[in-house]
């Protein structure tokens, strides 16, 4: 089981690098849409981890904006006669973005927030290695807190992910 949480996160890891329609493109597109300054994101800066913020900026160097990608629930529906696994693995994409003014902090997120659910609308359908993607997805903000470059906010891109193998 838990190889089936480790090829969802892998895949979507594999998107969000992409050169092409990947965030780091995406990213550029938006901000010349929006007239506001991002930072872009580097393919180090997409990490298949789930680790708090604390403990994050404690153990490593952390360069803002990133986006952690992992696995919160597996569920086994075997829709799928003789298969081991036909379910859904719940994936979340986590944006975190620092700054040292709290003015400005949540319209930066929303606009890395549109930027993954772009890649995320872009991939719609197969993935290949029994992996697909229906297009649903959910996000939750969380409030600024302290931390990064003095306020750090986080936003939660959860989707569902059908996995036969």
């Amino acid at each position: 089981m838990a190889s089936t949480g480790s090829v969802t996160t892998r895949k979507v890891v594999e998107l969000l690098r992409a050169r092409e329609g990947g965030l780091s493109s995406v990213v550029a597109q938006l901000a010349e849409e929006s007239g506001v300054a991002l930072a872009s994101v580097t393919p180090a800066q997409v990490l298949n981890q789930n680790v708090s913020m604390e403990l994050s900026e404690r153990s490593q160097v952390v360069k803002y904006p990133v986006v952690h990608v992992y696995t919160d629930r597996i569920r086994n529906e075997l829709k799928e006669k003789f298969r081991k696994f036909s379910g859904k693995v719940r994936t979340v994409a986590e944006i975190r973005v620092s700054h040292d003014r709290i003015e400005g902090i949540e319209e930066r997120l929303r606009l890395y927030v549109d930027a993954v659910t772009r890649v995320l609308d872009a991939n719609r359908g197969s993935w290949g290695e029994g992996t697909h993607f229906g297009g649903q997805y959910e996000v939750t903000i969380e409030p600024v807190k302290h931390g990064g470059k003095n306020f750090l906010q986080m936003a939660k891109v959860i989707f569902e992910v059908d996995l036969s193998s």
